[in-house]
């Protein structure tokens, strides 16, 4: 939609022709001045007659006021451009009408990220002039479009930004001319359909809670008068297939209908949630929830999406249990994916020192600290110093009893290493001296043998 601003008369030729701007679309009233009352006028473009004794003849998009007499054209076009003469008696009065025309592409209707352009054309009976453009956005700041080359001064072309879903509302075009004086605003609306979320928001979340993600749509916050449809996918990776795990619609009444597609992923729908929102709940997150989901709105071909990285920490101890008096234990902290570089990981020691803190290094996905004393130590994902979540553990020292249960067990078994080793020691012993002896009977024999066979040959 596009409403023009107030129209002024601007003398331009020493009193005798006057100048008026028009906008396509719109009406415009060109006075008579000076007229007597009860004074028959006729008024006539390009020396044509529209009006003649309040009578059209001409075109049913003129009407002339019998009080007043001025003529008014509805639904200005470009072609309406030209000198409109009103005539009385014997005076007459000349207007020239310079018509401009605004157009936006898709009839003003966006998606988030797509770049609008803007044709802007005048006409007129006199040479048209070169004009200088500036835009104004919905919160009156001054933007800088792309103005692609004009073949003729009639036609300018302008690209603008990439929009965003704040864009939406009504924006100023101001055009200015030194000769001819033209000072005018061209008002447009703009309608921007996306997200009030950013393109790429990352959540954190600990293992086993509850992560609610929402994407805050701006349907009903513009008015949006069209249906359009839209998905959410899942991926773990960038690389990895996409899972569809829901779709909806909206209509043109602006009621929406949603329906889940996967059943083996564990989510839930949330029966109350706010409006104009998409949600999904996840309960007990782990590892192989994390990943890329992505809602995407889908009108007249054309898309737009934005995207929500879930990325889920953990921590666990190796080995697990209750620590033994001047034993040790790995205390694990790691996420399921890396980490931008102004974030990292950090674990604490509750009630230890400054000393007691281990910090991952810079793309690290995990972290690990020695333990040799009981106590609270706590991981904590850290982005921009701030402490984003947290999750603690509890190193629990052994009962004593259990320490001497351990330290017997560790004695005994030392004592029941050392029999096993002496008697296979002594057992060696026996053997290897059997076996010596065998070897000397052996002989023995062998030797005697001998010598009787010697005796018999005698």
């Amino acid at each position: 939609i596009i409403f023009c601003g107030p129209m002024r008369l601007i003398p331009i030729m020493a009193q005798q022709e006057e100048l008026q701007i028009g906008v396509a679309g719109q009406a415009v009233i060109l006075n008579c001045r000076g007229i007597p009352q009860n004074t028959a006028v006729t008024w006539k473009y390009s020396k044509a007659l529209i009006f003649s004794k309040g009578k059209a003849t001409m075109t049913d998009r003129s009407e002339i006021n019998l009080t007043s007499k001025h003529l008014k054209v509805l639904d200005l076009r470009l072609s309406d451009a030209g000198i409109y003469t009103c005539e009385y008696g014997t005076h007459t009065v000349s207007i020239s009408l310079h018509v401009f025309k605004l157009t936006i592409s898709l009839d003003g209707h966006f998606l988030q990220n797509e770049v609008p352009k803007l044709t802007l054309m005048q006409n007129s009976t006199h040479p048209l002039p070169n004009l200088n453009i500036t835009l104004f956005n919905n919160n009156n700041k001054m933007v800088r479009p792309k103005l692609l080359q004009n073949e003729t001064p009639q036609k300018y072309t302008l690209m603008l930004k990439q929009l965003e879903a704040t864009d939406s509302g009504t924006w100023m075009c101001h055009i200015r001319s030194d000769s001819p004086l033209i000072n005018q605003n061209i008002s447009f609306d703009v309608k921007v359909l996306g997200f009030q979320n950013p393109d790429l928001e990352r959540k954190y979340a600990t293992a086993d809670s509850t992560v609610i993600l929402s994407w805050y749509l701006n349907f009903q916050q513009i008015k949006w008068k069209e249906g359009f449809t839209g998905q959410m996918n899942w991926k773990q990776q960038e690389s990895a297939t996409a899972h569809e795990l829901l779709d909806f619609n909206v209509t043109a009444r602006g009621e929406q209908h949603e329906t889940k597609k996967i059943n083996r992923f564990r989510f839930e729908i949330p029966e109350s949630k706010p409006e104009s929102t998409i949600q999904v709940e996840l309960s007990k997150v782990h590892f192989n929830h994390s990943g890329q989901y992505q809602c995407q709105l889908a009108y007249n071909g054309r898309h737009t999406q934005s995207k929500i990285e879930l990325v889920v920490m953990k921590v666990s101890a190796d080995p697990v249990g209750p620590l033994s008096r001047g034993a040790e234990m790995t205390l694990i902290c790691q996420v399921s994916s890396p980490l931008p570089s102004n974030a990292h990981l950090l674990w604490k020691h509750m009630n230890g020192t400054p000393i007691d803190i281990k910090k991952s290094k810079q793309h690290e996905v995990k972290v690990e600290v020695k333990v040799s004393t009981a106590g609270l130590w706590s991981c904590h994902l850290i982005e921009d110093n701030d402490s984003r979540i947290s999750l603690n553990y509890i190193v629990e020292e052994a009962p004593v009893w259990l320490s001497y249960v351990v330290i017997g067990a560790s004695v005994g078994g030392s004592i029941l290493v050392f029999g096993l080793a002496s008697l296979c020691i002594i057992s060696g012993i026996g053997w290897q001296r059997r076996r010596q002896r065998a070897k000397r009977m052996a002989r023995a024999r062998q030797y005697l043998l001998e010598n009787k066979t010697c005796q018999c040959q005698q």
